[in-house]
């Protein structure tokens, strides 16, 4: 036993010398990889036959004692240790660290995203589920895998339990790097565990209660909400309206690139068409005092500020609802004002839903809930009602047929005729 115990010592000496010069591995990786073929050489011992990376894996998950990234990196260190004990194999050099290269494949992600023109809260959102990703692997970027991801999809259902949407979410973040940063192909997701698809219906708010909530808001977060809630349109479209997208002959707003890239035409409430012309007024004051001070013009959108120079600096690419403040593009690190914060408003309508005294959860995209539900219970097509929100699925929008107060009127309680 004291001889086992000696030829231990002297082969991890041997594997650890290895890791050092072959593999380019931090030393605090190291460290991990030598506890667990330090425990693996334990097991072998009292093991009748050679014992497995994938069977040493399932022996320290059935103990119940270890993390599944813990499980995870003790499978990887048996499967080096065992590349390094066979003579016809050697473990080539990776051409940087394990932590360096994780960085600079998150900096190409980046760029590739803003390269096919995503827009600053998808490359967020991916760059946020690619860093999630790469803290549950706990593996060097060289030995990622398909069934790393497999893996990780079945993690978030399973231990951390997110919805479907998320989960969708995280896997499409994913599937981007995997495809044009790894260059690795995802053929098919057999034996990943999906989330559970939910049935809950939408929050809406009743005219009265619209009401109660618009009073306690104020300008310009008062117009706002007016304006998501009298055409349905989306936060992030009504923050992106430029000047030229209204047309108020024809009571109309032009959505360009809303959710899906897809263009839109949807209405302009007439009761506000006054009080959006006093709000341009002053709109304009601080796009004429960004013109005098020479400040930058307004973002574009893809390619346009290339093919069109001076447009940014036009009126009629100016936002409607513009920051007071001026900010840094993040893409040009070029000072220039950019539309109000989606958080301000959210803040705002959050603030104005507690002091009007309604229970109801209610957010900034409950008003475009509202907006189909009222045109449903008045009656209108569920076709026109689908293409002024934008819906690509019609069942999307059949939803809300579901909390319409019309498809109830007609029905009285059983308790009301005792």
């Amino acid at each position: 036993m004291m001889k086992n115990r000696i030829d231990d010592t002297v082969i991890l000496d041997q594997f650890k010398t290895h890791l050092i010069n072959n593999t380019g591995m931090e030393q605090r990786y190291i460290e991990h990889y030598l506890k667990w073929i330090a425990l693996y050489l334990n097991e072998q011992v009292k093991s009748t036959k050679q014992l497995s990376a994938i069977a040493f894996s399932n022996d320290l998950a059935l103990s119940n004692k270890y993390a599944d990234w813990q499980i995870k990196q003790a499978k990887t260190a048996v499967n080096l240790f065992m590349q390094f004990r066979s003579s016809n194999y050697s473990i080539p050099k990776p051409i940087i660290k394990t932590d360096v290269c994780w960085e600079q494949l998150k900096e190409q992600n980046r760029r590739q995203l803003r390269l096919m023109h995503k827009s600053l809260q998808t490359e967020k959102t991916y760059q946020r589920w690619l860093v999630d990703f790469i803290t549950y692997t706990q593996t060097s970027a060289d030995l990622i895998s398909a069934d790393d991801l497999k893996r990780y999809l079945t993690y978030l259902a399973v231990k951390r339990k997110v919805a479907q949407a998320t989960q969708k979410q995280a896997f499409n973040a994913l599937l981007f790097f995997y495809r044009h940063i790894l260059h690795i192909r995802i053929e098919n997701l057999d034996g990943t565990i999906m989330s559970k698809q939910s049935s809950r219906l939408p929050l809406v708010l009743t005219r009265n209660e619209v009401k109660r909530v618009l009073y306690q808001l104020k300008d310009p977060y008062l117009l706002m909400a007016e304006l998501i809630y009298g055409s349905g349109i989306r936060l992030n479209e009504c923050l992106n309206l430029r000047i030229k997208d209204l047309d108020f002959e024809r009571r109309s707003l032009l959505i360009l690139s809303g959710k899906g890239n897809k263009d839109r035409l949807t209405l302009m409430p007439e009761k506000i068409k006054t009080r959006i012309s006093k709000h341009l007024n002053y709109v304009k004051t601080l796009y004429e005092a960004d013109r005098q001070n020479n400040i930058s013009g307004v973002m574009l959108p893809d390619a346009l500020c290339r093919k069109y120079p001076n447009a940014s600096t036009t009126w009629s690419w100016f936002w409607v609802f513009p920051s007071h403040k001026l900010s840094i593009d993040p893409y040009s690190n070029t000072v220039r004002r950019f539309h109000i914060y989606p958080s301000t408003l959210q803040k705002a309508f959050k603030t104005a839903v507690s002091s009007s005294g309604i229970t109801k959860n209610a957010s900034i995209h409950t008003l475009r809930h509202s907006f189909a539900t009222s045109l449903i219970e008045a009656g209108y097509d569920i076709r026109t009602i689908q293409e002024l929100l934008g819906h690509s699925d019609l069942s999307t929008t059949m939803i809300y047929t579901h909390v319409a107060n019309k498809n109830k009127l007609g029905v009285k309680s059983p308790f009301d005729s005792l």
